[in-house]
């Protein structure tokens, strides 16, 4: 029987898999599988990020990812067409989970929230035609969580990271 070295636990990237098909206190946000997100190396498929991989984020420049969680889980989800956000934003149509944060920062943040710009959950943006309800789906969903909440870019969106805050707040669930 031919055995594989252990590699070193140093040379190991967290990665938490969750399977859980039932709801949780801390809601569902994070990026559903294929989605691209913009990191160091360029445009990236978030299944592919790992533990200290650095994002490109709104805010702060290069940051580093302290772990990526993925979980099978059941939540409600909303659709946001191509370009419903602003030209090629998203670059093509999006199902997030509804609790996902988008940073939005044109007339909608002004006429929906009274400010220039807004972090809202998607499900706060529905209009029926261009941002619609899909209700509970099944979701290979990956939250990518960085030391603190960011703004990052995942296909076309800026949208918040996962913190450590919310991993620690799902695990007590």
């Amino acid at each position: 029987m031919k055995t594989q070295p252990n590699r070193p636990a140093r040379d190991r990237k967290p990665r938490l898999e969750i399977s859980n098909s039932s709801s949780s206190i801390a809601p569902m946000t994070g990026l559903v599988r294929d989605t691209v997100v913009l990191t160091r190396s360029g445009e990236v498929l978030v299944q592919h990020i790992q533990a200290d991989h650095h994002i490109v984020t709104r805010d702060a420049g290069l940051v580093r990812v302290q772990i990526v969680v993925h979980q099978h889980v059941m939540s409600p989800t909303i659709s946001v067409a191509a370009g419903s956000l602003g030209d090629t934003r998203p670059e093509h149509e999006m199902i997030l989970p509804a609790n996902q944060q988008i940073l939005i920062r044109d007339w909608r943040a002004q006429a929906l929230f009274g400010c220039n710009q807004a972090l809202v959950p998607a499900s706060s943006l529905v209009d029926g035609e261009y941002i619609c309800h899909q209700g509970q789906q099944m979701l290979d969903l990956y939250s990518v969580h960085l030391e603190r909440l960011h703004v990052i870019y995942a296909g076309g969106l800026e949208v918040a990271s996962a913190t450590e805050t919310a991993l620690n707040l799902r695990s007590a669930a």
